[in-house]
């Protein structure tokens, strides 16, 4: 059990660094409220949550994420010992909850929400409920309920929703299987019953707590001897000076409980402050005039202009590949090799423009490009960047002067000399992770990987991957495949037993642009871990839109356990015709239609909520022809994921970002390649809307 405490929440890596929220308990469910009862309570908008709790036989791991001010969700993975039929055998459980906020508090009014637990999987946990909150005096809250489901064992009289017809009389019984389903059927039908608490904020950081709890816990009872032997639960939360929470109880008149919690807001950074050099001074127009390099009496062999800005462009982390200067304008095109906003890496640009370039010039342009290839154009006054240097909102208003267009090949000088061709590599280590193995909830393999890139000219790459395996137990697994599906993922085990030096990916790929507003891609060779191949994919990304279109199409074939350059027999053409849209706010869609690996045909439709430091937390699902029987255990493919910037925790700037997926089960269904650079994220950050969501760090 102590294997999966920290399995979801990540806590004892996190606590000490990050920011944390405002003061909210969560209940041993990991969701805001008393001990077990949840109340009409919320996170700070934007905020995520990690919660461990451990009692008899049971450890609930769940992160919550606060998705819309008024609506959070939640995922959890627990833990129970001699849980299944007959006391013997463990289960672990994976389940989803939601809840929605239907009546903020007033002076007058309490707070309303509305929730569901466990609504997909086996549903041991599923209960429904419509719960309302007041607090009085800044310190002291009362919440009472209506439950359904696991809520409703104690105390639980007719449903009131009957009204509305017979099926809400009764409850269908039993563990769903194989799980991953919605449980429609039982939401809010069968017996309801009441509940409620208190909570008393002794002060900032401690609070007592007392709930009447109408759940009986009757399978834990009947299959390890849960005993409850009252209704009422207590406990005591204290909160640390870094945003942790300790919680101790006392539940059910007859076992202890602990647990630890940790909310905190994305936007806010684990590491206070800034690291980064700060950005070069603004000289005087006059000096600049005077240097050197922009005399007329110039001697031959002293550095030009043009050298000079390449010089201190690369020692603000900015790669220059093209340069002109035509009449009163300069344009300079260059890749970010250091900030995680292009806002800044443009702003740098232009300051190290106007200290270099002669006074003459007086607009400059800057396209940003990402291995030779261009995507974005932005042209900036001189005079803009002297007026609004030292204004508060200086920013926003160098940015309501700025002209961003699309980004086209077409300096007359061409790439500078020394660009290509270029190698670039990294040796370092790896953590590799793998979720929900009945056997071994938490898998991970450690070792060194070497990555390297060799462009030979714009847009041409080749690229590799090699990775050792040190150690771990990712290989350990004896899991066999049981898909009547063709095994297109199922047989990860495999590839991590039978095999040691890898070959995660060695490629080449193509990019270039084919027409304004359209971006082309070819990459063929080893294309990931488990398949090698040829993907093409092209892209309709107008350069102010929040729409875009893409299509690709993909030859794959299966490659050998042992990850070095054999294939299997297997092979499949796979496509998807997908559209993107960014919402208002911090969200974005995406959905994907087409033909996956296992040659089911369907979609898979995304939701992200990224903050403008670059921060994501993201959900998935995909839905295929394969039906929930051959999928198997989970039903259809799902899934979490999160992005958080290498600089969000060290505050240098970094292009870097920590990637993890988590799928509650990997299965055959809905199975997608894993290209690179696909066009879309390729080019996103560097269009117009990714550009205005991170101007304000242009003067930075």
């Amino acid at each position: 059990m102590r294997r999966v405490a920290f399995l979801l929440t990540g806590t004892g890596a996190l606590v000490a660094g990050l920011t944390p929220a405002l003061p909210q308990n969560l209940t041993t469910y990991g969701t805001p409220g008393l001990i077990d009862m949840p109340t009409a309570e919320d996170l700070p908008d934007g905020n995520l949550a990690g919660t461990t709790s451990l009692f008899r036989n049971t450890n609930r791991n769940t992160v919550t994420f606060q998705l819309l001010p008024r609506v959070y969700g939640s995922f959890r993975y627990a833990y129970m010992g001699d849980f299944k039929p007959g006391g013997v055998g463990r289960l672990y459980d994976r389940s989803f909850d939601v809840q929605f906020m239907l009546q903020e508090e007033t002076a007058t009014r309490p707070a309303v929400a509305l929730g569901l637990r466990d609504i997909t999987g086996t549903g041991v946990y599923s209960s429904e409920y419509l719960v309302a909150t007041k607090t009085f005096a800044d310190r002291l809250s009362l919440s009472g309920g209506i439950g359904w489901g696991r809520l409703a064992g104690r105390g639980g009289f007719t449903n009131p929703l009957a009204i509305f017809g017979n099926r809400f009389k009764t409850r269908p019984s039993g563990i769903n299987n194989p799980g991953g389903q919605f449980n429609t059927g039982k939401w809010f039908r069968g017996d309801a019953a009441l509940f409620g608490g208190v909570e008393y904020r002794y002060s900032d950081r401690l609070s007592f707590l007392a709930e009447y709890s109408s759940d009986i816990y009757s399978r834990e009872t009947a299959n390890f001897g849960f005993k409850v032997n009252s209704p009422i639960n207590l406990g005591v939360s204290y909160r640390f000076r870094n945003g942790a929470a300790l919680s101790g109880y006392y539940l059910y008149g007859s076992t202890f409980g602990v647990q630890l919690s940790y909310s905190f807001d994305p936007r806010k950074p684990a590491a206070p402050g800034g690291q980064g050099r700060a950005a070069p001074a603004l000289l005087p127009v006059d000096r600049v005039a005077l240097a050197s390099w922009n005399l007329p009496d110039r001697p031959a062999d002293a550095p030009s202009a043009r050298d000079v800005l390449r010089a201190r462009l690369d020692e603000q982390g900015l790669l220059l590949t093209g340069y002109e200067v035509r009449g009163n304008r300069a344009t300079v095109e260059i890749e970010n090799r250091r900030y995680p906003a292009n806002a800044q890496a443009v702003g740098r640009a232009a300051r190290a423009m106007a200290n270099t370039l002669d006074p003459s010039v007086g607009e400059f342009v800057v396209i940003l490009q990402k291995q030779g290839v261009p995507i974005t154009s932005v042209t900036i006054r001189r005079s803009d960047l002297y007026k609004y240097e030292n204004q508060v909102d200086g920013a926003w208003r160098s940015y309501s002067g700025a002209r961003i267009d699309d980004g086209l090949p077409g300096l007359r000088g061409g790439t500078l000399d020394g660009v290509y061709p270029r190698f670039g590599y990294r040796f370092g280590p790896f953590v590799q992770f793998s979720f929900f193995d009945p056997d071994n909830p938490l898998r991970y393999e450690v070792g060194a990987d070497l990555q390297g890139d060799y462009a030979i000219r714009p847009g041409l790459v080749m690229s590799g991957l090699l990775r050792l395996p040190v150690f771990g137990n990712l290989a350990d697994t004896r899991r066999v495949s049981d898909s009547v599906l063709p095994h297109v993922r199922s047989d990860w085990p495999r590839y991590a037993r039978e095999s040691d030096l890898r070959v995660n990916h060695l490629t080449a790929e193509y990019i270039w642009r084919p027409s304004s507003n359209t971006f082309a891609r070819v990459t063929a060779g080893y294309l990931e871990e488990m398949y090698g191949g040829v993907s093409a994919e092209m892209l309709w990304y107008p350069v102010g839109s929040r729409l875009a279109l893409g299509g690709e199409i993909n030859y794959a074939r299966q490659r050998n356990f042992d990850m070095k350059f054999g294939f299997q027999d297997y092979d499949v053409v796979t496509g998807h015709a997908s559209l993107y849209y960014e919402l208002p706010g911090d969200f974005r869609a995406q959905i994907d239609t087409g033909r996956y690996l296992a040659g089911d045909w369907g979609a898979t439709f995304s939701l992200d909520r990224e903050f403008n430091n670059g921060f994501k937390v993201g959900a998935f699902f995909t839905l295929t022809d394969v039906s929930a029987t051959d999928f198997g255990e989970g039903s259809f493919d799902k899934g979490i994921r999160f992005e958080v910037p290498l600089s969000w925790f060290t505050r240098k700037p970094s292009r870097t970002r920590l990637k993890q997926t988590i799928r509650p089960i990997l299965r055959d269904g809905g199975a997608r390649l894993n290209v690179r650079n696909r066009l879309y994220e390729y080019t996103r950050e560097e269009r117009a809307n990714g550009l205005q969501a991170k101007w304000g760090r242009f003067f930075r």
